[in-house]
C-alpha cells in the first residue's frame, strides 16, 4: 500500500457531503478512503478466480465506476458501514463487468494503487487459503487492513517524538512476537528500569487500542456501532 494518508476523512462525512457530484471536499474524502481501503476488494476479486492483473484492474475499474457514477445519491441515506457499502457495491459491479469491459481498464486512467504498491502490499499479507470463500478474504484483508493502518499512525507517532529505537524495541509486544526479548533485556539495551519498559508496553498498547479504533470509526456513519464493528473485525483474523 502506498503511504497511508493520516487525515481526519470519515465515511459519515462522505456521506453528508454526497448530494452535491462536484462537491470537492466530498470527492477527495471518497478519493482517501478508496485508496486506504482497495486492498480487501483486490482480495475478494481474485478470490473470484481472476488472475492477479485482471483483479488489479478490475479494482481501479471498480472505484472509477463508484467515484463517477453518482452511485453514493442513488442508495438509501443511511449507508451504514463502508465496508459493507464497497462489499455490496462491488458485487454489483462485478455481475454487470462485461458491460463495462474495456471502457474501465486500469481504472479509465484512475490510479488508486501502482502495480509496484501492490506488489509490496502482498509481500506483507498473509496468503489466503485454498478453503477460503471471496467474502471470507474480503473480511480478513479489511481486518489487516485497519490493523496496519493503526500500526502505520503509531510507527508515526514514535517517530516524530525521536523514538524509533523505543518503538522498534517494542512494537512486537503488540501481537506478541516481541515474547523472545524478555522485558530485562529491552531495558538494557534501553537504558532504562525494567519496570519503565513494562510501563512503555502498557502505555503502547493503549495507544494502538486508541488508533484503532480511530481507524475503525473512519469507515462508519454511526459512531455507536463502534464496538459491534471492533468485535467483528478482532473475530475475523
Amino acid at each position: 500500500m502506498s503511504s497511508p494518508r493520516f487525515d481526519t476523512t470519515k465515511w459519515s462525512l462522505v456521506v453528508a457531503a454526497s448530494g452535491t457530484r462536484s462537491d470537492p471536499q466530498s470527492r477527495e474524502a471518497l478519493e482517501n478512503l478508496c485508496e486506504a481501503y482497495w486492498y480487501p476488494i483486490f482480495a475478494f476479486v481474485q478470490r473470484r478466480g481472476r488472475t492477479r492483473e485482471d483483479a488489479l484492474d478490475l479494482t481501479q475499474g471498480y472505484f472509477a465506476w463508484v467515484l463517477e457514477s453518482g452511485l453514493l445519491q442513488a442508495v438509501d441515506r443511511k449507508r451504514g458501514r463502508f465496508r459493507s457499502f464497497l462489499l455490496a457495491t462491488v458485487k454489483q459491479f462485478l455481475s454487470d463487468e462485461r458491460k463495462r469491459e474495456g471502457a474501465l481498464k486500469r481504472g479509465g486512467g484512475v490510479a488508486f494503487v501502482t502495480l509496484e504498491a501492490a506488489t509490496r502490499e502482498e509481500r506483507q499479507r498473509a496468503e489466503a487459503s485454498d478453503e477460503e470463500s471471496p467474502e471470507r478474504a474480503f473480511e480478513r484483508q479489511w481486518a489487516l487492513t485497519v490493523f496496519q493502518r493503526a500500526r502505520y499512525r503509531l510507527a508515526a507517532e514514535f517517530s516524530d517524538a525521536g523514538k524509533d529505537d523505543q518503538y522498534r524495541l517494542l512494537h512486537g509486544y503488540l501481537s506478541g512476537d516481541g515474547s523472545s526479548r524478555s522485558y530485562a533485556d529491552v531495558a538494557s539495551e534501553l537504558g532504562v528500569s525494567e519496570g519503565a519498559v513494562k510501563m512503555a508496553v502498557k502505555r503502547l498498547r493503549q495507544r494502538f487500542g486508541q488508533l484503532l479504533r480511530e481507524e475503525i470509526a473512519r469507515t462508519l456513519d454511526n459512531d455507536a456501532d463502534l464496538d459491534a464493528e471492533v468485535r467483528h473485525l478482532l473475530s475475523v483474523i
